[in-house]
């Protein structure tokens, strides 16, 4: 069978897709037959060899798949042979395995999905399972009524639009294209903010009548991070769940006690903190295949590409243009 493995980590490049032994699964295990593959960040930097979770070399990258169970174990009763699936390295005891055409893995890491489910909207779920954390888990004591979102055309920023307007919240979001406010806002966004060429605090208070939000969810960091405190309404939070402009310099406490006047809290964030919490995690997922099984929340596919295509998909996502989640099937 055909998989991708990565041997020495580095750009797109490194990607190699080859022949592979089938996988046996063991009694307690089921063998998926796979038909789409997530592309995300965790894949990324598995690739590049930068994760601080990486599995041993040669790696195989992918991190989420769905498809149909084509064997099971014959300790496994709950299961059949044709039940759809989806599979999340979340749940694996190590991460990535998922970019192959065939994935054996222990029954009790799958989700068994309804029938009517989609199968290239499922593999998204994983995005809107960190969503529902940084919106539910993240803030103070008191619930959020309103959230700015930065950069809400990307694979996490959409699902976080649209868990946030299904959980009944005020949404802003940050953009930096009219492709991209145009996206957005058909997710559900009630207020858009271009970032290169307006002042994000300004229009935030300018949107929300001089209130500020409740919460503000970052990926970006970098030397603006704190001046989303000033975006804050009272007891509001900011969070951050990545640092891909790398991290503040100033003095966090000094810049925190320049707003007491609205107790601000800063909260550092990462799925990783389910690592250890099976059921939390997995019941985060039971509750976005539900959404997705009865239509409340509306995955968006940007591109879709083939296995074969390993190497344009991460190509794509490297670019940062994409809206949405970018999959990949089976060829």
């Amino acid at each position: 069978m055909k998989a991708v493995l990565v041997h020495r980590p580095g750009g797109p490049d490194a990607l190699e897709y080859q022949d592979v032994p089938m996988p046996v699964p063991g009694e307690t295990d089921v063998l998926i037959r796979a038909e789409t593959f997530g592309v995300g960040q965790p894949d990324k930097l598995i690739r590049s060899g930068v994760y601080k979770w990486m599995p041993p070399l040669p790696a195989n990258p992918g991190n989420d798949v769905a498809g149909r169970i084509e064997a099971v174990g014959s300790a496994v009763r709950d299961i059949k042979v044709g039940h759809k699936v989806l599979l999340s390295a979340r749940d694996l005891a190590q991460r990535g395995g998922c970019y192959a055409e065939m994935v054996a893995a222990p029954a009790d890491a799958v989700h068994l999905l309804p029938e009517q489910v989609d199968l290239e909207t499922a593999v998204c779920l994983a995005n809107y399972q960190v969503a529902w954390a940084l919106l539910n888990e993240c803030g103070s004591a008191r619930p959020p009524k309103s959230v700015l979102v930065i950069g809400a055309a990307g694979g996490v920023g959409s699902s976080l639009v649209q868990l946030a307007k299904l959980a009944g919240m005020t949404v802003i979001g940050t953009v930096s294209s009219e492709e991209k406010a145009v996206f957005a806002s058909a997710m559900g966004a009630d207020g858009i903010i271009y970032y290169r060429g307006e002042d994000v605090v300004a229009r935030v208070r300018e949107l929300t009548g001089g209130r500020g939000v409740d919460l503000v969810l970052d990926h970006v960091g970098g030397p603006d991070f704190f001046s989303h405190l000033r975006a804050l309404a009272k007891w509001g939070t900011v969070v951050s769940y990545n640092a891909f402009d790398g991290l503040p310099t100033q003095n966090m406490m000094e810049e925190m006690r320049k707003h007491l006047d609205v107790c601000p809290a800063i909260r550092c964030f990462s799925f990783h903190i389910y690592d250890h919490d099976r059921e939390g995690r997995r019941a985060i997922m039971k509750r976005m295949i539900g959404h997705l099984a009865d239509g409340s929340i509306k995955p968006a596919v940007f591109a879709r590409f083939k296995l074969s295509e390993v190497r344009q998909a991460h190509e794509l996502l490297d670019s940062g243009k994409a809206l949405g989640k970018i999959i990949m099937t089976r060829d």
